[in-house]
């Protein structure tokens, strides 16, 4: 017989165990941290009420999968607001105005072009660099092979590659 989630104590354990886990993996899917704890609430909030239907077994995949339903949700949303967001201009007096609007330039191909990753090798890419996670240690959180993220690993870098080329 597999444990009741309904019962206190089981749900805080699943979430001791699970919330740290599955914020990260929102984080590198959103790049906010802020969004993603909130997204986080919210897969918990969902698992709660959920809590007769999902067995204990099966806790994490049902977090995980709502939380990546939630994020996807939310990306058009965030999208438009990413365009429409006022970015701030450099006080550095010291650099050219053209140096500094390349410099603008590239920073937003590199954004556009992490954020237009298929969302496996953005994942991966970010687990990576941001986090300095080991091919391991992430095949092993995403439960693919690290020949896989191996793969998306350099499908990523050689799309990004092509981005710092245009220079």
């Amino acid at each position: 017989m597999s444990k009741n989630i309904c019962q206190e104590e089981i749900f805080k354990s699943v979430f001791v165990e699970q919330a740290k886990g599955l914020r990260n993996f929102l984080y590198y899917k959103t790049g906010n941290l802020q969004q993603a704890e909130d997204l986080v609430q919210d897969a918990f909030a969902k698992l709660w009420e959920n809590c007769a239907k999902v067995i204990f077994d099966k806790a994490r995949s049902f977090l995980f999968t709502v939380a990546n339903n939630l994020f996807l949700n939310q990306v058009e949303h965030k999208k438009i607001v990413l365009k429409f967001e006022n970015r701030g201009h450099s006080q550095r007096s010291d650099l050219t105005p053209q140096f500094l609007m390349e410099e603008e330039e590239f920073r937003k191909r590199l954004e556009e072009g992490i954020s237009n990753l298929p969302e496996g090798q953005r994942v991966v890419f970010l687990m990576n660099r941001i986090d300095k996670k080991k091919y391991r240690e992430i095949a092993e959180e995403l439960n693919i092979s690290v020949k896989a993220v191996e793969k998306r690993m350099h499908k990523a870098l050689v799309a990004l590659r092509k981005i710092s080329k245009k220079v």
